[in-house]
């Protein structure tokens, strides 16, 4: 092999791995953090791994990002909002477990609902959109006003006041859910 291939085949062998690194690291954009997390490249720095968030949640709904993830994001809580709900706990037992602070509850009482992920309504899935009744997911939100129910039974989720708990998709009882979550951050990795 000629020295000119030796370092091109290097160079390209180099650009592979950054672009399969950055396009591991906009996956892991995909995962909702727990309550409070600080912004992402924060959260990443000041999470120790420690796991005592997860430890803390009394339903089970965060868990510790796989080592397949991404190398930066591997071992860091996520919310497993596809399964369960977050209770948006009034005591936060997640945050209070933060020793390094990556979880952090806002200092004022009437600060803004923290925004976790996006819920939104698949009308071909969800029952009442078809003509049967259902009402499942009546009850199961938190945050008043969020889910609404228009004439004929069928819910509609306010996404101004949605703070994307999943509770709702949760009470859910079609397969495939009716209720959809993505991730609340724009640009490539939200689709």
């Amino acid at each position: 092999m000629e020295r000119r291939e030796f370092f091109k085949r290097g160079l390209e062998k180099a650009a592979s791995h950054s672009a399969s690194a950055i396009s591991r690291a906009q996956e892991a954009l995909r995962w909702v953090r727990p309550p409070h997390a600080l912004p992402e490249s924060h959260f990443l720095v000041t999470c120790t791994r420690c796991g005592d968030c997860i430890s803390a949640c009394p339903h089970q709904v965060i868990f510790k990002l796989p080592e397949k993830t991404d190398r930066l994001a591997a071992g860091t809580p996520a919310l497993d909002l596809l399964n369960r709900g977050c209770h948006l706990c009034p005591d936060t037992p997640c945050v209070t477990a933060c020793e390094p602070n990556a979880l952090r509850a806002p200092d004022a009482k009437d600060a803004p609902a923290y925004k976790l992920a996006i819920a939104t309504i698949d009308e071909t899935a969800c029952l009442p959109y078809s003509g049967p009744e259902c009402g499942a997911c009546n009850g199961s939100c938190p945050v008043p006003g969020a889910l609404q129910w228009l004439s004929g039974g069928r819910p509609v989720i306010d996404v101004e006041k949605c703070v994307g708990c999943a509770l709702c998709r949760e009470a859910c009882i079609v397969t495939p859910n009716a209720v959809k979550i993505s991730t609340p951050i724009p640009g490539p990795a939200s689709g």
